[in-house]
């Protein structure tokens, strides 16, 4: 157990994930163990009550939280009692607060701080009148009058009037770190401020990308993210000035109403107190805290699309077992091409020149169907960057004219140049050219997304909104836990995969991927997945974490092929057994499990969440979980933006979805947006709820602009109301979200076109 894992901080975990009490604690007990998200949801269902990830991931998550929580009580009780000001009140406060920010309120009287006005006051001897001016008993004479005694030429203080501010200054400081106050001042401006945002200057803004924020306000509770990122984005480049604008006369009253108790000589110093803590110590500080407080919601907002878009992405359909001609596009530079296994090894590498003119182009067409029938390649993966549709075009009519039977897909390349210059791409292929490794990928990327994103840092792959302006630990987080949960779920080839897919599998890490991939080099493929210990210091619990993610295919045991885990083979030997048929009989003949009662193997350690899953993995035993590969028609006279036409029908692919709508490729080199007011012909609230990253969707083109390439769709417009009800895609329901969403129906989902 961790050290600050008290009974009373587990409670609070309970409470707030609202979770049942038994399975957050097995959850709890899990992790301290070492156990891993994916692990614990698919092998541990016993004892957690069938938590799912995303449950699984929110205990993890309050869990930190209040760790860090209980560390920092920790700090700064012992700092206040070490200052001899920690009282029982105090103390009891600090222990059972609940949020950092509260805590962080508790401690600012005792924090320690640089030299402030009130501190230069108490060292001029005027804590005892500021003590008198709150007392507010004095109804006789002046507040001057009171001051006088105070007066001090020796300590700084010429006059009464300099005394009773420097009083002021003292009970201003008092007010302004007092933990109720600050928090009244905090929820008044959270619930009523309005975020304001003005442009600094003429010429600030010489593109015009602000152009919407030059005079705008909006309240802060219902500000949508990307307009706070925008606008963030804009105060950053230099063009905007933002501010919060709070309901000070509000505040400034509850501050003097809570100040003032009685009719006093100083009843109009104390009105000054209030109004000089609220505007000089107490709105700066608050501000800073709101502002962060929803740049934090904003970010948050957009990594959760980020991340939905990703987890899209990742689970397309593999081409899988097919020979692909992988080609990186180039008008000037020629056209690379990458022959590939159907495994995706490096067959063969060649440049052609179809759009430079002259003898290299009229060869272009020749050399390009010499290396697709000498390697038997039937699958063609264009890169969608510059000249990638002219290439497609080419590439279409010379396999049509040399009379080869060849399918053409274009494949979003957002990332590729990023893996040719990565380490892994120079380990592998240290002899060749970055370009033709961007080749590979792209045909790599066709056979099988998954294995070939995961090389990729996420960011680079283009299907997020404001990427670099938003938490880059909170985004690496969410997209790091996005590709472990994929990649367990779909499951890994130990006999083929890459050290960087080997390294997201559960319970594994970079230098075990390496060491694995290492291991196979030397030793040739694993027979079987009890092999894996020994490999170099792998031991016991990696392989407990890993094993059932890890696949075998063709190996000694035909279970090592599925997600049945290890642990668990011996039940399944026992129902072969009791069915009179081998292990390898009942894992190839599906209609064989129809027989077993799960019942019968229901044991202490085993219990029927764990065998119905077993069950599952014998009727479709190394089945791929992700959807099958199809493909798409896309029109041949849409080439580029001028080829559009207001009204027209067309077909496209979602290539990103942010908060404001969705971007559509049409295929003419510049993705069109549609608002999020033309996605649904019903209220879109989340633009996810209408449509995916990936998804195939028909369009209508509202306008299209060549000067500034912007092009405008609707889907609704596009799609009679009753169509469009029975095509929405099903949402899969928060609370409860065993797998990952994988509701994508082709690669063309993504950026990736097909023509025949």
């Amino acid at each position: 157990m961790h050290a600050t894992d008290t009974p009373q901080l587990l409670e609070i975990v309970v409470e707030e994930s609202g979770l049942p009490r038994g399975g957050v604690l097995a959850t709890v007990a899990l992790l301290n163990e070492g156990g891993t998200v994916p692990f614990i949801a698919r092998y541990r269902k016993e004892q957690t009550g069938e938590l799912d990830e995303v449950q699984i991931r929110e205990i993890e998550d309050l869990l930190n939280y209040h760790r860090e929580l209980a560390e920092r009580k920790a700090t700064v009780l012992k700092s206040i009692e070490e200052q001899g000001k920690l009282t029982p009140e105090l103390s009891a406060r600090i222990t059972t607060c609940r949020k950092k920010t509260e805590l962080e309120d508790l401690y600012l009287p005792y924090k320690p701080k640089r030299r402030t006005k009130a501190t230069i006051a108490r060292e001029r001897g005027l804590e005892p009148l500021a003590q008198l001016v709150l007392a507010q008993e004095l109804t006789q004479g002046s507040a001057a009058d009171a001051a006088a005694p105070f007066i001090s030429e020796e300590l700084g203080v010429p006059d009464a009037a300099a005394a009773l501010e420097g009083a002021s200054h003292i009970l201003a400081e008092q007010l302004a770190e007092d933990a109720d106050r600050r928090a009244m001042v905090r929820d008044l401006t959270r619930e009523q401020g309005i975020f304001s945002s003005q442009l600094l200057g003429e010429g600030a803004d010489r593109e015009g990308k602000f152009k919407m924020y030059y005079e705008y306000q909006e309240p802060l509770k219902s500000i949508p993210s990307h307009r706070m990122l925008a606008m963030r984005r804009g105060e950053k480049e230099e063009v905007l000035r933002l501010t919060l604008l709070a309901p000070e006369e509000e505040i400034v009253a509850r501050l003097k109403g809570g100040l003032i108790k009685r009719e006093s000589i100083f009843k109009g110093v104390l009105e000054a107190v209030a109004v000089d803590a609220y505007k000089r110590l107490i709105a700066p500080s608050i501000e800073v805290e709101l502002r962060l407080e929803a740049k934090t919601k904003a970010d948050e907002a957009a990594i959760a699309v980020f991340a939905q878009n990703l987890r899209n992405l990742l689970l397309l359909p593999p081409a899988g077992g097919r020979r692909v001609l992988g080609v990186d596009p180039g008008l000037r530079t020629g056209c690379k091409l990458a022959a590939i296994s159907e495994t995706g090894r490096f067959l063969e590498q060649t440049t052609i020149y179809p759009h430079t003119g002259g003898p290299k182009a009229d060869s272009a067409g020749a050399e390009l169907v010499r290396l697709v029938e000498r390697h038997d390649l039937r699958l063609i993966a264009i890169g969608n960057g510059t000249g990638g549709r002219e290439t497609e075009v080419f590439v279409r009519e010379a396999l049509r004219s040399a009379g080869v039977k060849a399918e053409t897909v274009m494949v979003n390349e957002a990332g590729a140049s990023v893996y040719s210059a990565s380490e892994i791409a120079r380990e592998e292929f240290p002899e060749l050219d970055l370009t033709i490794r961007g080749a590979i990928s792209i045909g790599r990327r066709l056979q099988d997304p998954l294995a070939e994103l995961v090389k990729i840092d996420p960011k680079s792959i283009g299907v997020g909104q404001y990427q670099h302006d938003v938490n880059q630990s909170l985004l690496k987080k969410a997209l790091d836990a996005v590709v472990e949960s994929c990649v367990n779920y779909v499951g890994v080839d130990l006999n083929s995969a890459s050290w960087a897919l080997l390294s997201y599998v559960a319970g594994l890490s970079e230098s075990q991927g390496r060491a694995i991939v290492k291991f196979r080099d030397e030793n040739g493929a694993f027979p079987t997945r009890q092999a894996l210990l020994k490999v170099p210091r792998f031991g016991p619990k990696a392989f407990e974490q890993a094993a059932g993610f890890l696949r075998i295919r063709g190996g000694e045991n035909p279970l090592d092929n599925t997600a049945v885990h290890p642990e668990n083979y011996a039940v399944v030997e026992t129902m072969a057994a009791d069915l009179s048929v081998t292990v390898a009989q009942l894992a190839s003949d599906p209609a064989l499990s129809a027989g077993i009662k799960l019942e019968r193997y229901v044991t202490d350690s085993i219990g029927l969440p764990t065998l119905r899953d077993i069950l599952a993995e014998l009727k479709k035993p190394g089945r791929d979980p992700r959807e099958q590969f199809q493909t798409a028609a896309f029109r041949d006279d849409v080439v580029t933006i001028t080829d559009l036409k207001e009204g027209m029908i067309l077909q496209g692919v979602v290539t990103n979805v942010a908060a404001f709508g969705a971007f559509v490729d049409i295929g003419v080199h510049q993705d069109g947006l549609v608002h999020v007011s033309q996605l649904s012909h019903r209220y879109c609230k989340d633009p996810n709820e209408a449509v995916k990253v990936g998804e195939i969707v028909k369009v209508k083109v509202l306008s299209a602009d060549p000067q500034t390439k912007r092009i405008s769709l609707s889907i609704k417009q596009a799609m009679p109301e009753q169509a469009q009800k029975s095509a929405a895609p099903k949402q899969q329901p928060k609370a409860k979200e065993q797998k990952p969403v994988n509701d994508l129906s082709g690669w063309e989902r993504a950026g990736f076109r097909i023509k025949k």
